[in-house]
């Protein structure tokens, strides 16, 4: 099999799919490796590094889609890829289709099976979607602290304080793989954080593992009576594969002080607050209802190298078994595959995606054998 590696366009995207290492790897085994031009440059990562670990360099955007009976990439495609996708080629990427209809549109039309890293799940975790959660978790903190400085029209409070000074109020919603690591950093820096939850399991998790963090049961009473307080409120739901939920909305954005900031890192999937639209790394704020919003749908793309890393370390197993055993056989080894499989043969084969956009669902198995045989 051909496996594709083609330069990120997505705006200030600088990670890359797969690490040299990995390409070394696909090339001992027998499969052919095509990879753009500097495609691994924003990660630390020079074409000759492909180059010597037996991959061919191309220069062509287009030509790495001809050539490759698997692309793997970071970020969905965009409108200038859209014509470069065929049937028969298999599509291994991010999607977040849910809240994102033109490119499910195209993904239809154009015969592809694309999966998604982030709906594969296995035993009710989502490994591929868990290291890019940790890192945009992390960043949240990073980001949301920096912007609340004055300079950046923020309210010039300092999420630690300092002695004789109370900290910054952190909210996160959502004790999920993104929230716990906000509240991490956030209680790192000393800030008073609590994570607003619904799952009383996972609260007692949370309790046990974040000893200076507080748990409160999610809900609109609960939400309204906290955020005037607030400083930073990070959104970090998440429904596999689905719009996340709008839990935020104006009127309670109008009861933040401001100069408050909200991290939704849950933009990707459409964001959880009425006010979140996507922002890019160029240009990530804006301001809603006196309250800074930073909607970056791909945070991890800032720290490139360490993400690109992480990526890699869960992503190449799933791409080792696609290129050596292909789809079908593939998903009979591996059985959480197929809940990746997200269009396949013109169909929509992921039921959160079917229901977001009103359009019918497929079960996957039922496509493979028409779809690998063609």
């Amino acid at each position: 099999m051909v496996i594709g590696i083609p330069r990120e366009i997505k705006d200030q995207e600088h990670r890359v799919a797969l690490l040299p290492s990995a390409a070394y790897q696909l090339a001992r085994q027998g499969h052919g490796v095509v990879v753009e031009t500097g495609a691994g440059i924003g990660a630390g990562y020079p074409d000759a590094d492909y180059e010597a670990a037996g991959a061919k360099v191309f220069e062509d955007h287009r030509a790495i889609f001809e050539k490759s009976d698997l692309v793997v990439k970071v970020k969905e495609p965009l409108e200038s890829e859209y014509p470069l996708l065929r049937p028969g080629q298999l599509l291994f990427t991010y999607l977040h289709l849910a809240a994102n209809r033109s490119c499910t549109d195209a993904l239809l039309q154009s015969g592809v099976t694309a999966i998604a890293y982030e709906t594969i799940e296995v035993n009710r975790r989502l490994p591929l979607l868990e290291p890019m959660s940790e890192i945009a978790g992390r960043m949240s903190v990073i980001v949301g602290g920096y912007f609340l400085a004055k300079h950046q029209e923020g309210s010039g409070v300092l999420l630690g304080g300092v002695p004789g000074v109370l900290p910054g109020k952190v909210v996160v919603l959502g004790g999920g793989t993104s929230g716990i690591n906000a509240a991490r950093m956030a209680t790192g820096v000393g800030a008073d954080v609590t994570i607003l939850e619904v799952d009383l399991e996972r609260m007692r998790f949370l309790d046990i593992t974040l000893h200076t963090a507080h748990t409160l049961y999610s809900s609109d009473a609960h939400l309204m009576d906290i955020l005037p307080s607030v400083d930073l409120l990070i959104g970090a739901v998440l429904v596999p594969g689905a719009r996340a939920p709008k839990l935020i909305r104006r009127e309670m954005l109008r009861r933040m002080r401001p100069g408050s900031v909200l991290v939704d890192i849950a933009i990707d999937q459409g964001g959880c607050a009425e006010s979140s639209r996507p922002t890019t790394h160029d240009h990530p704020v804006y301001t809603e209802e006196g309250v800074l919003h930073y909607c970056v749908a791909n945070m991890p793309g800032a720290y490139a190298r360490t993400a690109t890393q992480a990526l890699t370390n869960v992503t190449f197993p799933f791409v080792q078994l696609l290129a050596d055993c292909g789809l079908e056989d593939a998903v009979q080894r591996q059985p959480a595959l197929a809940s990746g499989i997200n269009v396949c043969n013109g169909k929509i084969t992921h039921r959160a995606v079917a229901d977001a956009h009103g359009l019918p669902y497929v079960d996957p198995r039922s496509l493979l054998s028409l779809a690998t045989d063609r």
